[in-house]
């Protein structure tokens, strides 16, 4: 179940209804993300509010949104309305807390002034279109998100708590730029308590809030992928790997993690650098790539790949019982 504060389910419950008068219970529980006794106490809530809201009890119960009432309308273009559809839905899948309900209130809006004919394909998408999205195992909280957007675009110091595997800190820090890769969302940015360029994920942030001070942000961190490769190898983590791949960056890059993980063209191949607490990650990492390589160090992700191929060895061995 999503968290989420309450006034955005309530909007969200609330355009469901406009958009299609009658709506069982369950199918409003499902939508939002909550049970049924929530959506009772939301339909209570509209009702105090003074929004005409009717719950008809029984096997086939639903709630009514009385005739007469409507929201200001939007108008799309089907191509724009289309658009929106589809980003809407693949904004579920981006790993943000209370993302459901809201994408669901946005796409009401939608159906509500969109031609009948025009819903109809919004509504077969919606059933039929499944997005390869993997969906992270934490969610993030937008305001999180919301707080390192502005403090990038106004270049605002921060002031957070941010938790580790490991341990519990405080931090101000200068926010180049947030990015969503492989279902989780990060920020990278100036760390003044470790005095360099650290890479953190936005969903580990216990609390953030602007400081009040500017910062100038380095020319040369530009791109994103300049930002991803200046931090590679800089991060807080216990191990510090390099390794030799001989291959070309351009036949290796697909095969690797989008992020923490920089590459450098060298003589005769390229240079792995990142920084981990996991040796057991990145000997899978390695494990995976179609080329031949040499550590430099540390000297125990040799052991850690040595128990990692006696450990497939020993998979590859096993009959069916």
């Amino acid at each position: 179940m999503y968290g989420g504060r309450p006034t955005t389910r309530l909007l969200s419950m609330l355009e469901l209804l406009q958009s299609r008068g009658r709506i069982p219970a369950a199918e409003l529980a499902r939508r939002l993300e909550v049970g049924e006794r929530t959506i009772r106490r939301y339909a209570v809530m509209l009702q105090e509010m003074g929004v005409p809201v009717e719950g008809k009890r029984g096997r086939h119960g639903a709630y009514i949104l009385r005739p007469g009432y409507r929201l200001p309308p939007m108008m799309f273009t089907e191509d724009e309305a289309l658009g929106l559809a589809l980003s809407l839905l693949a904004a579920k899948r981006l790993g943000l807390a209370g993302a459901a309900p809201a994408v669901e209130g946005a796409l009401a809006k939608l159906e509500r002034v969109m031609p009948e004919t025009l819903g109809d394909r919004v509504r077969t998408l919606q059933e039929t279109i499944s997005l390869a999205i993997a969906s992270p195992e934490t969610q993030t909280r937008s305001e999180s998100l919301l707080t390192l957007a502005a403090a990038v675009g106004e270049k605002n110091r921060i002031h957070m708590k941010y938790r580790t595997s490991a341990r519990e800190t405080e931090r101000d820090v200068d926010p180049y730029g947030v990015m969503n890769r492989e279902g989780l969302w990060y920020f990278v940015g100036h760390c003044h308590l470790r005095d360099g360029l650290r890479l953190f994920r936005v969903d580990r942030i216990i609390e953030a809030e602007a400081s009040g001070e500017k910062f100038i942000r380095p020319p040369n961190l530009s791109s994103q992928r300049a930002l991803l490769d200046a931090v590679a190898a800089t991060t807080d983590e216990e191990w510090s790997v390099e390794v030799f791949l001989e291959a070309e960056e351009k036949d290796i890059r697909r095969r690797l993690p989008k992020v923490g993980i920089s590459l450098e063209a060298v003589e005769g191949g390229t240079m792995l650098r990142c920084s981990t607490w996991d040796l057991a990650w990145i000997s899978h990492v390695l494990a995976g790539l179609d080329c031949d390589f040499i550590i430099r160090h540390p000297p125990e992700l040799r052991e850690e790949l040595l128990r990692h191929s006696e450990k497939i060895a020993e998979m590859a061995s096993r009959t069916e019982r």
